[in-house]
């Protein structure tokens, strides 16, 4: 029998401690290891409290309070109101009314982003690299043009006096934001615009990253283009859908521009406010800057309820893939 060799029990005895692997790794030097991604993080951690968590804190703080001109200018003391505020806002019809309206505005605004947006997509797989690079820049044009420039240059091609739709169309002096429904149309129209190259990059990229025996497969059992649609891309594209849907949500449900630009501050008598042009004009227009606030923290609420939504579905989707 072989004499064992000179320190081999003891070579045993540390790797047959018991500890797992993992106890055994160092952490780096110091011992830091764990903290070092936080130390990285902190210059950003800084930056991002103190633009986003003090504005929170101070916007539910006010919605606490009696905070009007009077308390602005000192004429009177600020008191507190605890949930006095979201009682005479939820209490309040025009509210309901307005959040009905924003939620509706904004379901078709997500559905014919994602529409146009899609559509292009396919499109573009299906050209050729000149007109394709044409819709690019074009796209990316309406894309990267500011929100107050384009609902203007929108307002002035729907003018009734000098705009060039009405006179192609031969709608005489028809007013598009006289009437309500024509009004949010006009605004969807402008929004859709400047939203779906977000939506048509995006799902043209997760198009071009499907294999192209998948869709070779499909065209040779006689598939049609809506078929292979609905039956192969769209199920892949499944997580890419969901980040579009979600973000378009988000942006199109505090839409603000585009409404307080082409209807003038919420249209004839209120009859185009959503929740953020609302919350405007309770908080500046009416000098209620507690009642602002408490709008503004709805709406904040609503939007992390989303967001959280978002992020279960992106986790969902990840353990799925």
């Amino acid at each position: 029998m072989p004499a064992p060799r000179p320190g081999a029990a003891g070579v045993r005895g540390r790797k047959g401690d018991g500890r797992p692997p993992a106890a055994r790794r160092t952490t780096g030097p110091g011992g830091h290891g764990g903290r070092t991604p936080w130390l990285y993080l902190a210059p950003a951690l800084v930056v991002l409290g103190g633009l986003l968590v003090y504005p929170i804190y101070q916007l539910g703080l006010i919605s606490f309070l009696e905070y009007t001109q009077a308390q602005v200018s000192g004429g009177e003391p600020t008191s507190f109101r605890g949930f006095g505020n979201y009682t005479a806002l939820f209490s309040d019809g025009q509210f309901w009314q307005v959040l009905l309206a924003t939620v509706v505005f904004a379901a078709a605004c997500v559905l014919a982003t994602l529409a146009v947006g899609c559509a292009l997509a396919v499109l573009l797989t299906r050209v050729r690299a000149l007109p394709r690079l044409a819709l690019m820049l074009a796209a990316l044009g309406a894309w990267a043009t500011p929100a107050v420039t384009g609902s203007t240059v929108w307002v002035f091609l729907f003018d009734p006096d000098f705009g060039p739709v009405n006179k192609v169309l031969g709608l005489g002096d028809f007013s598009w934001t006289y009437g309500r429904y024509s009004a949010f149309a006009l605004v969807l129209l402008e929004i859709v615009w400047c939203s779906f190259p977000f939506v048509m990059v995006t799902v043209y990229a997760g198009i071009k990253a499907i294999p192209s025996e998948v869709l070779e497969a499909a065209s040779l059992d006689g598939a049609s283009h809506w078929r292979t649609w609905r039956s192969v891309t769209a199920p892949m594209l499944r997580p890419i859908l969901v980040v579009v849907t979600i973000q378009s949500v988000i942006w199109d449900f505090k839409v603000f521009t585009q409404i307080y630009v082409m209807t003038n501050g919420g249209g004839i008598a209120g009859q185009n406010l959503v929740l953020n042009v609302y919350a405007y004009q309770k908080a500046f227009a009416s000098s209620q800057y507690s009642l602002g606030s408490a709008i503004g923290v709805v709406m904040l609420l609503i939007l992390l309820a989303v967001t959280l939504i978002h992020l279960r579905l992106l986790r969902r989707q990840g353990e799925e893939l």
